[in-house]
C-alpha cells in the first residue's frame, strides 16, 4: 500500500510546529524583509522569511558553502505551508504568518492536521486526543485566521485512511462528522479557502470509492479536495486522477501537491526515498479549469520518518533537502 506521511518541522520565527518545542514570533525586521523577497510579483502565495530552508542557507554562508546555499534558495525563495502543531494552541503561529502575508497581499498557506487517531499509529501518530479537544483546536485554527487571505488544506490521510481499512469502523462516522464540521467552522472566515485532502493516484487506485466517504466529510462545502501531498506521484498522473475524482463529485476543484514529484515517485518506496527532486513550482497558471493551483504543501527537506538515514518525521533533514533541489530542473 502507497503511504503517506505527513510531517511538520520547527519555524523559529513563526512559532511551534509538529515534534518542535521552540517559539518565536515575526517582527518587524522579518516583515519587512519577506517584504523585499525576489518572488515573482505574480506570486500569490507568502513565502515563509525564516524557513529551516532559509536558516540553512544562511549557516551555510557562515561555512562557505556558498554553492549548497546557492542550490537550497530553490526551496527557501518559493512558499511551502505551515503545519502548526496539534498539541499547542496553533493560534501564535496563523497570525504571525497571516500578520506577514496580508503585509505583502499574499495568501498564507496552512495545513490542519491533528484528526484523532492520525495516521494509523504510523511514522505521524497522533492527533487529538478525542473529538472534543479536535473541535476546541480546529476552533482556535480558525479564528486566529481572522479576515486574512488563507488557504488549508485539511486533514492529509484522513479520508482516504476510513476508504483503505486503516481507521476502523467504529471512528469512521465520528471523522466524517469531524471533517464536516471543521470545514463548516473554517469556511466561516470569508479570506478562506479549504480543500478536503483525497489521499494520491497510487494509493486509492479507484477514485470512485472516494466520492461517497468524501460527501460524507461535507465535501460538498469545501472549496475542493487536495491530493498527492506528501507523496511523489507526477503531475501528469495526478492531473488525470484529479479530474476523474473532480467529475464523479460534481465539478469540484482541486489543488496537487508538487513539492518532490519532479522525478516522480521511486518504486516500492515512500519513506525518504532517494533521488526524488523538486516539482512544479507554487503557481495557480495550471492550464486546467478545475485545477486550482500547484503547491508546495509537503516542506520539502522534512524528513518522512526514521528511514533511509533520515531523523524523526517533521523533522529538518539538510541533505535531503540538497538533494531535492540538486536534482531538480528549476
Amino acid at each position: 500500500m502507497s503511504r503517506l506521511i505527513h510531517t511538520v518541522a520547527a519555524l523559529t520565527v513563526l512559532g511551534l510546529a509538529a515534534g518542535c518545542s521552540s517559539a518565536s514570533r515575526v517582527d518587524e525586521a522579518s516583515v519587512a524583509g519577506a517584504a523585499s523577497r525576489k518572488a515573482s510579483a505574480a506570486q500569490p502565495f507568502w513565502v515563509d522569511p525564516a524557513s529551516s530552508a532559509a536558516q540553512q542557507i544562511q549557516m551555510w554562508r557562515r561555512e562557505g558553502r556558498t554553492q549548497d546555499a546557492d542550490l537550497l534558495k530553490r526551496i527557501a525563495d518559493e512558499p511551502v505551508a505551515l503545519w502548526p502543531a496539534g498539541e499547542i494552541d496553533p493560534a501564535p503561529v496563523i497570525k504571525a504568518a497571516t500578520a506577514s502575508a496580508s503585509h505583502e497581499g499574499r495568501t498564507a498557506l496552512f495545513v490542519a492536521y491533528n484528526i484523532p487517531h492520525r495516521d494509523c499509529g504510523q511514522h505521524s501518530a497522533g492527533g487529538a486526543g478525542d473529538a472534543d479537544a479536535y473541535r476546541a483546536w480546529i476552533g482556535k485554527f480558525a479564528e486566529a485566521l481572522g479576515d486574512a487571505k488563507a488557504l488549508v488544506v485539511l486533514e492529509p490521510d484522513a479520508v482516504a485512511h476510513i476508504v483503505d481499512g486503516c481507521t476502523p469502523a467504529e471512528n469512521a462516522t465520528e471523522r466524517e462528522q469531524l471533517l464536516g464540521e471543521a470545514i463548516t467552522r473554517l469556511k466561516q472566515q470569508p479570506g478562506t479557502k479549504v480543500y478536503l485532502d483525497a489521499g494520491n493516484p497510487s494509493w486509492i487506485r479507484e477514485p470512485w470509492k472516494l466520492v461517497e466517504p468524501l460527501k460524507r466529510s461535507g465535501i460538498a462545502d469545501a472549496d475542493g479536495f487536495s491530493l498527492n501531498v506528501s507523496n511523489f506521484q507526477t503531475d501528469a498522473a495526478t492531473r488525470k486522477y484529479g479530474l476523474q475524482l473532480s467529475g464523479d463529485l460534481g465539478g469540484k476543484h482541486f489543488v496537487v501537491d508538487s513539492s518532490r514529484n519532479g522525478n516522480g515517485p521511486l518504486p516500492g518506496a515512500w519513506c525518504n526515498p532517494p533521488g526524488r527532486a523538486l516539482g512544479t513550482r507554487p503557481t495557480t497558471d495550471t492550464g486546467e479549469p478545475a485545477l486550482d493551483a500547484y503547491l508546495w504543501i509537503k516542506r520539502p527537506g522534512e524528513s518522512d520518518g526514521t528511514c533511509e538515514g533520515g531523523p524523526d518525521a517533521g523533522q529538518w533533514w539538510p541533505e535531503y533537502a540538497l538533494g531535492l533541489a540538486g536534482n531538480s530542473r528549476g
